[in-house]
Formats: C-alpha cells, structure tokens, sequence
C-alpha cells in the first residue's frame, strides 16, 4: 500500500512538472490570460494605421544623462529611453503588459515563457528574431549580464527588485532560467519579466554604468536616438530595421516615424508652447484650466481638440505628505489633527469650480477600496490580531472625512483638530499652538508648481487659525528631485497612483526596507511591522478573493496611520492633441495610451 502511495505521487508530480513546463505565451496575476493564444493584436489599437510623420511631446524638467537606469539618473534623465509612458522607445523588457488586463503579460523579448504553480522560477524563452539596433543578436547572456548589472549598479527599484533571485541559469543561446529565493513573492516574475530593462552585453562597459552619459545607447526598441540637446531636446527616429514590428504585442504601437520630447522649466511655458504648435499633446490635470485657457484661435478653428477620457481606474491617492522622520510628524494624533484642519470644501469651491471628488481611500472607485465596506468575517480572519490597529470606523467601514460648512473657518471641525493635536502634546497659548515646552508647531511645506503652491496656500490658511505656522517654498525641479532623494523636506504633495494589481511597487512606498533607502519612494518615511505583514498578505495571495480582502486590509492600515493629508481626484482624463494627431475608439481598462496613437497627415 505504502509503496503504491509513492508511486500515484510520482506521477502526479511529474505530471505537473510537464504541465508547468508548457511554454506559455502569456501569464497573468491572477487568473488566465484574456486574450487567446493566437492574438493578433491588443484590442485597444489600430492594427491598420498607417505609420510615419511625428510627435513632439512636451515635459517640465532639464537633462544631463541617457542612462535613466543609475541613482544619478533619477534627477535630470532624458524621458523615452525607458518611460511606459511613451513607450519604451530604446530599451525593451522581456514581455508586454497588456493595459487592458489587471496584470498580464504577453510576449516581446521573451516570445514563450515557463513556470511553475509556486512561482519558484520563470523560464524565460527568448524570440530567435529579436536583434539589437546595430543587428547583433537578442541572447541570454544579456539577460544574464543585464541582472547582474542591475543588481550591482542599478538604482533603487532595478536593484531591489532582483534582490529576489537566487540564481539564473543559460539555457541554450535562447531561454534563460531564473530561480527566485525567499524575497520573492507571486508577482516577482512579473515584475521581473515587464518593468526590467535588456541591455546589451557587447555595448556597454560595466566598470563606468554608473556614471551619467551622453552617449547615444544600442537597445532592442522600435526607435533610436537621432539627436540631443542637453537639457532641452532629444529626438528620436524609427529604426526601419526593428525587429518586433510584427509580433503581437507591437501591431498598431510605435506608430511615428520621429518623437520628440522638449523640455521646459514651467508647466505654463510647456502649454504656451502647446498653444504655438510645438507641442503636439498637452495633458491637463486643473479643472479651472482645462474649463478657461483653451480660448485660443487654434481651439476655435479646430486645429486643437479637447478630449475627455474615463478609464477604469481606481483613484490613487494625492495628498499632502507628512515626513514621519522628522519628530514632529512621529505622533499619529498630531498628523491626525492636521488633517482635519483642512477644508476640502472651501478650496474645491473657491479654486477648483467644484470639480473635484475628495479621496477617502487609495483605490477609491474600485473593488480593492475598504471605504465604506466593513471587513467581512474572511478579512478579519485574515487580519487577525492586527484588526486593532485599524480605526473603529475604517474597520467597520463608517470612516469618512470630515465635511465642512465650505466658509474656511468651520468651528466645530477645527475644535475637533484641536482636540487631536492636544492627545498629540499641543496645546493653544497666546494664539499659538505650543507643545510642552512652549515650542510653537511650525512646518514647512515644499512644492514644485504654482498649482501646488496654491494648494498649500489655502492649507496654510486653515492652520494659521489654530495657530499653527507654515511656511512654503517652491523650489525648482532640480532642487525638488535632490530634496525628495535625500527625504529633505516636511511635508511635500505626492500622487500615489493605483492599479487594480497592486503588488512590489507597494513595497518602495510604503515598507520598512524602503523607507531606510535613499531614492526609494517611501516619501512618509514609514517603518511599520504591521505594514509589512499587510503588503505580504496581497503579495502572497493565490485566490482572487484573498487578493481583494489582503488589498482592503492594506487599505485600511493606510488610512488609519494619516500618513497623507487626502486631497481629491477626477475620473477623467483630460487631454488636448493637435487635429493631425488621432487615437483609436476602443479605450483600455488603464485609460488612453499615447504609444498606440497616429499622425493622420501621413499619405
């Protein structure tokens, strides 16, 4: 008996190990694939535009350096080279993320991929086409030479992101194997497999990668850089040789012969020049803008249009940011009370024409969100004993913020606040709030646009009411990014995008580690056990069930901890093009996609 046991084991082991090692052609966080095996093209792109002509975008900041993959580079890096946003024009990752699926990804660099149901290892199957800019080919030992490189010289995510391997093996000229240790989570292949760069072993020096560079780089991407202006301009041309027109994830993508991509040092200079007709594309963020500065001739005549997007997004988080590493943030009663201090209603009537929705959670509008939905008896199990970290009414889903009578001085809010900020050590004496020792409660907060600066006016308006003093400082990009590195700052305003498969990138927000580690994006400085064990909680999850429960647990740890001041958010996206420039009618999950966009001139 006991040897038939072993032998019905072995099989179905071997079963499964045959099963798993099927190249896939696709993989998803969750689930299966949406799109079928013989796919022919994303849904949301045209598969017959005709490409050529150009785009010329449009962004606030300077550059010195191509190389957007090294700490230096997360200040002045030329936008393109490595940007989703855009398109990766130059550099490539081994698979395609579908922006119409949670998290799926299908083939690019990698035309199959392999694994196993724990996740343990991914085999990437790379596609025997695939060649460099200068014809060489696309082979494992660049997967290999680029991890490693990555790993030593890379910057913070790259680096910690490939923390998670244990080994990587060659498998012929064309598949690379990757063995994940105990770091690693269910989303680590992913990660690795759609937001890590190739890079070419034979074109690049690893002894000087982690100086900033000039240099025109060789990568595996549809276009190539043609010209730079340091600080000002780069452009960059199709290459005519690309080797993945044809595949699948790439129809109807990359459709400009040349994209330019200008800098300016204001936003209000980059929609001037919006205006002249250098700039193709302009996204709009400001309700009052998008409603009153589109007067110009070229709207009027219909050479400009306005188009209004509604994805199906959850809202993401925009907020002020409390510095929990500077003491006077360290109390959560204090970051409480200063978040009741401020008056939503007063700012969207009086300076956003009651645009805008306020935010009462991180994936507001969506399944994910824990607002208004108490925690069901599988969340509290899963909670367990940290359910007492979490607010009463966050936990029962009764939380909401405050609503004010809109005049800007509402008494019975702002006595509320100061309740808090006195469980926090502050009290009001001589029309200041002092703490213990008669120290006055002063802060600064430092914004990068006259729209935040603005905000933080009307924010420094309802604190000077409970004697409160801030001061604001706008600094200049430079000086923005070299603060928000080093965490030099109070407070600053953060926009905390989020997906319907939240994963690794929570990690650089919110954890332990990352709040320890210079260029990460733990802006709040948190370094909570409780956090960590959350984020591993929707990490880990194997069941859909399990991943929406471990998000809104996660969720409402977050909103408890009053790491942010919440502002608001619009479910729309707003964007003005030029009439010559036109985007498919299907719009994906994630909203509008400027790669699959065309220039209509074209004959």
């Amino acid at each position: 008996m006991r040897a038939l046991q072993i032998a019905i084991f072995l099989f179905f082991s071997a079963f499964c190990s045959a099963a798993a090692a099927q190249p896939l052609y696709g993989i998803a966080m969750h689930g299966d694939p949406a799109l079928p095996a013989d796919f022919a093209h994303f849904p949301y792109v045209n598969p017959n535009v005709k490409k050529g002509g150009h785009i010329s975008y449009g962004v606030v900041g300077t550059f010195d350096n191509l190389n957007p993959f090294i700490l230096k580079s997360m200040r002045t890096t030329a936008r393109g080279m490595w940007d989703p946003e855009y398109g990766n024009l130059v550099y490539e990752p081994l698979m395609q993320r579908s922006r119409d699926e949670p998290f799926t990804l299908y083939g690019l660099l990698a035309q199959t991929v392999e694994w196993d149901e724990s996740r343990s290892y991914i085999q990437f199957n790379l596609n025997p086409n695939a060649k460099w800019s200068d014809g060489q080919p696309v082979t494992s030992d660049d997967v290999i030479f680029t991890f490693q490189l990555l790993h030593d010289k890379g910057r913070v995510p790259f680096s910690s992101w490939l923390d998670a391997v244990d080994k990587i093996e060659k498998v012929g000229d064309h598949s690379v194997l990757i063995r994940f240790n105990d770091k690693a989570n269910r989303e680590t292949p992913l990660i690795i497999a759609s937001s890590l760069p190739i890079l070419p072993k034979h074109a690049i020096d690893p002894d000087n990668f982690d100086r900033t560079t000039l240099s025109i780089p060789i990568g595996s991407g549809p276009y190539r850089v043609k010209s730079i202006d340091p600080g000002q301009r780069i452009v960059f041309e199709r290459n005519p040789d690309y080797w993945g027109k044809d595949i699948p994830s790439k129809v109807g993508v990359d459709n400009y012969d040349e994209i330019a991509v200008n800098y300016f040092l204001q936003d209000t200079t980059l929609f001037e020049a919006f205006k002249k007709g250098d700039i193709d594309i302009y996204s709009d963020a400001s309700p009052g803008h998008w409603q009153q500065a589109y007067d110009f001739p070229a709207v009027t005549s219909g050479a400009v249009i306005k188009d209004v997007f509604t994805p199906k997004l959850p809202s993401g988080m925009l907020g002020f940011v409390f510095n929990t590493r500077r003491p006077i943030f360290a109390d959560k009663k204090v970051r409480q009370g200063l978040a009741m201090a401020f008056d939503f209603e007063w700012l969207n009537r009086n300076l956003s024409s009651d645009a805008y929705t306020r935010t009462e959670s991180y994936w507001q509008n969506s399944d994910l969100s824990s607002f208004g939905v108490p925690a069901d008896a599988h969340e509290l199990a899963m909670l367990g004993p940290l359910k007492d970290r979490i607010d009463r009414d966050v936990l029962d889903g009764t939380y909401k913020l405050p609503v004010s009578d809109g005049s800007g001085r509402d008494r019975a809010i702002l006595r509320k606040a100061v309740d808090l900020l006195k469980e926090g050590g502050y009290t009001i004496k001589g029309e200041k709030m002092v703490d213990s020792a008669g120290r006055q409660l002063t802060f600064e907060i430092m914004t990068q646009s006259p729209d935040q600066e603005r905000i933080a006016i009307a924010f420094r308006r309802s604190l000077a009411l409970l004697g409160i003093a801030v001061t604001i400082r706008t600094v200049d990009d430079s000086q923005y990014q070299r603060r928000t590195i080093s965490y030099d700052y109070d407070m600053i305003i953060k926009s905390y995008p989020s997906s319907l498969s939240p994963g690794t990138e929570q990690l650089g927000r919110w954890s332990s580690t990352a709040a320890k580690t210079e260029g990460s994006f733990n802006f709040a400085g948190v370094a909570d056990p409780d956090v960590d064990t959350l984020m591993s909680h929707f990490l880990t999850a194997h069941s859909a069930e399990d991943f929406r429960d471990a998000v809104r647990s996660f969720d409402r740890i977050l909103i408890s901890g009053y790491y942010l001041v919440p502002l608001y958010h619009i479910d729309q996206q707003w964007v003005a093009r030029r009439s010559r420039v036109a985007h498919p009618d299907v719009l994906p999950l994630y909203g509008y996609q400027l790669p699959v966009w065309w220039d209509v001139s074209v004959q």
